[in-house]
């Protein structure tokens, strides 16, 4: 009996030179963009061009709009920093929205209660260490229990999410200034004891040297150190891993930590460093986006620099112009969302081959 070939044949790459790949997602990025200005033309019969500098304008028209989209994009590409090694270990840690909250709750308490007392140096430190500790907290939870009893880190990690909810709404009204506003409000904000100070006359760069040294670290953790080379392994197979005499136990706990410690880091900075506030909206849903970030850029940390950018440009520019053409919010996410379909179908065909019937028969003839 003949069997028919099927029309499309998908086949895994062995293997692609990194500038092909990088081809790939640049025409992604045109084609997201041609299928972009079909979509605004169709609904505004506005120039596209004429949109696409409004959002360039809404992301770097200004030295102001400049600094706040770096700062958003460090905090976006902290977390994606943080959730690199958790990822590449396979532990699908959907939990940084806890992370961030308990983070910046041990902040928020750090600040409210030494305000009066410690310096701003001390504030800081101080500030830092129990973020660090919160978040590493948090993201050990979920690993020991997958690591004792194997329970689903997925769910389990969205379940922490939740908590930290409630804990930060269980916080919120004894902090809460003016009383009975049921908010936090600015914390410390005559004297403001406990926030990132101006460095090189720009308020947010200390954001930016303390989120590009993670970057490098974490880079040189994962690619260079035998702790990075057992997250690898781990990550590729249990099972190898054992029979290579690695602790599968020992890394997931450890590697755990350190990912929720740096998504704390992130907490730190959103309270100390950003908003001088808390609240159930702290992390603004960046624990879920910087998921996009780490596996587009393959857990590359210098790559997650350009993914951050990229998103944050994209979120800048999507309020920009539907505040200047007057388009809804619906309309400008739809804007945003093609262009991220488009990248994140890029990585498919970066990862697979589609050859249809007629040229897979002319290659077999050949």
């Amino acid at each position: 009996m003949n069997h028919r070939e099927p029309l499309i044949h998908i086949a895994k790459r062995d293997g692609m030179a990194w500038w092909q790949a990088w081809l790939i997602r640049l025409a992604s990025l045109v084609l997201a963009l041609v299928v972009c200005a079909l979509f605004i033309y169709s609904i505004t019969r506005m120039n596209p061009v004429s949109v696409y500098a409004s959002m360039w304008d809404g992301a770097f028209g200004t030295k102001r709009r400049i600094w706040i989209t770096l700062r958003d994009t460090m905090m976006l590409l902290c977390i994606g920093v943080g959730l690199a090694p958790a990822f590449m270990m396979r532990f699908w840690n959907i939990g940084a929205e806890g992370q961030i909250l308990v983070g910046g709750c041990a902040t928020a308490a750090v600040m409210i209660y030494g305000g009066a007392t410690l310096p701003t140096w001390a504030l800081l430190a101080l500030s830092a260490a129990v973020s660090i500790v919160a978040g590493a907290v948090w993201g050990l939870i979920p690993a020991l229990f997958k690591a004792r009893w194997n329970t689903n880190e997925t769910l389990f990690t969205l379940m922490m999410n939740y908590i930290a909810i409630q804990i930060t709404c269980f916080l919120i009204p004894k902090w809460e200034n003016p009383v009975g506003s049921n908010s936090v409000g600015v914390i410390n904000q005559r004297t403001q004891a406990g926030w990132f100070p101006s460095l090189f006359g720009q308020q947010y760069m200390l954001n930016v040297i303390l989120v590009l040294t993670l970057t490098v670290v974490m880079f040189l953790y994962l690619k260079y150190t035998k702790q990075g080379y057992e997250i690898r392994v781990v990550g590729e197979s249990e099972n190898t891993a054992r029979y290579a005499g690695i602790s599968v136990r020992r890394v997931i706990i450890r590697t755990m930590a350190i990912s929720g410690a740096i998504c704390g880091i992130s907490g730190f900075m959103a309270v100390a460093g950003s908003g001088h506030t808390i609240s159930t909206g702290a992390a603004g849903g960046r624990g879920f986006t910087a998921i996009i970030v780490a596996w587009m850029a393959k857990f590359n940390t210098f790559v997650m620099i350009l993914i951050a950018l990229l998103l944050v440009f994209l979120e800048k520019g999507a309020i920009e112009i539907a505040s200047t053409f007057k388009l809804t919010d619906y309309a400008s996410d739809v804007v945003k969302g093609i262009i991220l379909f488009f990248l994140l179908g890029s990585e498919f065909f970066i990862q697979y081959s589609v050859r249809f019937r007629h040229s897979h028969k002319k290659e077999a003839e050949a």
